[in-house]
């Protein structure tokens, strides 16, 4: 089927698509949503979406839920998981269509979860992916920059977003044991865009915030106090209560103080919170340590928009104690984004002493073009490398590196694939050949 598609995408003007893809995608998920008997009416559903974060916080939320002693799934771009087992994500999609959200659901309910939480993105609100599922409840993580040239510019991104809030909040509220269940809207009170997520529908508007912010549209609001960046991780008070994390940057502060708010509104209790948190050492691929003995950091994250690449940097930067920054980086083809490789770059020569240009998931592009125009954020001053071949990059950058250098490698995290022409793919996952050029160093 897709290779079909990709083939009919060769020869069919692309508004052809673009105006049959609605009706194509909705009636999928009608389709998908009676085959399997609209599971999501038998349970408690939290969407979360925004730019960046998402993933880290279905993964902390999964683990808080757990620990309160409910049986729990989630979806995610890195795994499926029902209760304790999990399935990696390797469909090169976040929120999948063709019917697997609802079956996911229905796997959910045969395994007697109570939760399912999902990770919404843009892209897949504007193929309807989301639709005929029953969400209960909706967070915001944050709004920047991001598939400006798939939606048609900033303002269309934001749209989409919040219409999966509006979305949310006039659906139809469910009743399971006996309760009715309301509906409610977490948003990011520090992120500037967070009045946009907040519409006239909706049961419970709940804030969060680092920065003491507040605003009387919503009912509630969770402040993380005296938020701290640690080498080994973050803390925060809440009513009195420390709360650690070993996950790491001031954006996972902001994760936290998210899924806290969650929790709260389900009434789950402190100390749970504190545990699944201080329990949560990473999540694979977000700013992940790899450690294999070396005198050197080396940190994989998934980082691919100018505002989640800057917080990667700013992080490592606030937690290093000596030595060179080593940055590997690209961009990804396809389509996707054109605009913000120069960006990149510029980021790039702000933070790194040593910049290496490498393929990301070229797709269609070439792949030397898409780094040229990386290249186009730096100053005359700035000589990066470019090594196409990703694995050479990498085992270039940790063959430069001396005790006490940092070496951050972006664009990809746990991501299974690298993405080439005509949808071709190779496996990969950064994590893994880290691992494997250092023991070959």
């Amino acid at each position: 089927m897709d290779e079909i598609l990709y083939q009919l995408k060769k020869i069919i003007p692309r508004w052809i698509f673009r105006l049959f893809q609605p009706a194509y995608h909705w009636l999928l998920a009608l389709l998908s949503a009676l085959l399997y008997k609209f599971p999501s009416k038998k349970l408690i559903v939290i969407g979360i979406t925004g730019t960046n974060g998402k993933s880290t916080s279905v993964a902390l939320l999964h683990e808080v839920l757990s620990r309160a002693g409910y049986k729990t799934g989630s979806l995610s771009s890195i795994r499926f998981k029902i209760r304790n087992k999990e399935v990696k994500n390797e469909l090169k999609m976040t929120i999948p269509g063709r019917g697997r959200v609802q079956k996911f659901l229905a796997d959910c309910i045969k395994e007697g979860c109570q939760f399912a939480v999902l990770e919404v993105t843009s892209e897949g609100i504007r193929q309807f992916r989301h639709m005929f599922v029953n969400f209960d409840l909706a967070l915001i993580t944050n709004v920047t920059p991001e598939h400006i040239e798939s939606h048609g510019g900033f303002e269309a991104y934001r749209n989409a977003k919040a219409g999966f809030f509006r979305y949310v909040a006039e659906s139809r509220r469910k009743v399971i044991g006996g309760r009715v269940i309301p509906k409610t809207l977490v948003v990011n009170l520090d992120d500037k865009e967070y009045a946009y997520f907040l519409p006239p529908a909706g049961d419970r508007f709940i804030g969060y915030t680092l920065q003491g912010k507040s605003d009387p549209a919503v009912n509630s609001s969770v402040q993380a106090e005296h938020p701290e960046v640690h080498e080994d991780g973050v803390s925060f008070l809440y009513k009195g209560k420390e709360f650690k994390s070993p996950l790491r940057g001031r954006f996972n502060l902001e994760n936290l103080a998210g899924v806290l708010a969650v929790a709260e509104n389900f009434s789950i209790p402190l100390t749970a919170i504190q545990e699944a948190f201080s329990e949560t050492a990473s999540v694979p691929g977000r700013f992940e340590y790899i450690e294999e003995g070396q005198v050197f950091r080396v940190i994989v994250d998934y980082a691919h928009t100018p505002d989640a690449l800057e917080k990667v940097y700013q992080a490592a930067k606030n937690t290093k104690t000596g030595g060179r920054t080593i940055c590997v980086l690209g961009a990804a083809g396809g389509g996707r984004d054109a605009w913000k490789r120069p960006e990149m770059g510029k980021l790039a020569e702000q933070f790194c002493d040593q910049i290496i240009l490498t393929n990301e998931d070229p797709y269609d592009e070439d792949p030397e073009m898409i780094l040229r125009d990386v290249a186009k954020g730096f100053s005359s001053s700035v000589s990066p490398e470019f090594i196409i071949d990703r694995r050479v990059a990498i085992n270039r950058a940790l063959q430069s590196a001396k005790p006490g250098d940092t070496i951050i490698i972006t664009g990809k995290g746990a991501e299974p694939w690298l993405m080439g022409p005509k949808n071709s793919k190779i496996p990969w996952d950064d994590r893994m050949v880290v691992r494997e050029e250092l023991n070959n160093i």
